[in-house]
């Protein structure tokens, strides 16, 4: 879906350049993107390995455990539904945590293990859960205690304080949690999401 938005957008910029008699102006702006869009990639690899080093460190010493186990009671109550000694709930522990120091490399298949987790308590499988839901919500808003990649990004545009996004990006982050927990958890209590129970096998006499 997205190449065809991409696709489409092209299309319209080179419609529209044409019409306006400007067409030379688009190629040049798209040449000199593409040239900018390199630039700057390679600008991000330096800042870039050195901020996930320092967050790797940070892992190597305990620092994903130590959040996992800091969120443990709070993950309890949001997903009551699961039970306590569940695999789902390491997964999604470690996902979070893996998330908020900004190792989105090893969330990624955290995230998916945990949704793997989730569907061997699903009772209408092709149905996600509430517990799905509200997972992919946090998931989704991605709540980050060092954001690695903007910071870098930022380090390599030529910001004098690339860091000072910390603290608005866990305001942010945070508040984005908190809303999509809020939005699932009152969308889950309206009949027409309710989960139809499965009609019971076997032949009717």
């Amino acid at each position: 879906m997205l190449n065809y938005i991409w696709f489409g957008l092209i299309i319209v910029a080179v419609l529209l350049g044409g019409i306006n008699g400007k067409i030379e102006e688009v190629t040049k702006a798209g040449l000199d993107s593409a040239g900018a869009a390199v630039t700057i990639a390679i600008g991000l690899v330096g800042v870039m390995a050195l901020w996930l080093g320092i967050v790797k460190i940070a892992d190597e010493a305990g620092l994903m455990k130590l959040l996992a186990r800091g969120i443990a009671p709070v993950l309890r109550r949001v997903f009551p539904e699961i039970p306590r000694d569940h695999p789902a709930i390491a997964s999604m522990m470690m996902n979070i945590a893996a998330n908020m120091l900004g190792l989105s490399n090893a969330a990624t298949p955290l995230g998916l293990k945990a949704m793997e987790d989730l569907q061997k308590l699903n009772r209408s499988p092709g149905v996600a859960t509430n517990s799905m839901c509200t997972f992919l919500a946090v998931n989704t808003a991605g709540l980050q205690l060092i954001p690695a990649s903007m910071i870098s990004l930022l380090a390599s545009a030529g910001s004098k304080e690339p860091t000072a996004i910390i603290g608005t990006t866990i305001a942010a982050s945070t508040a984005a949690v908190f809303a999509g927990v809020i939005a699932a958890k009152l969308l889950e209590r309206l009949p027409v999401f309710a989960v139809p129970p499965r009609e019971s096998g076997g032949a009717s006499s």
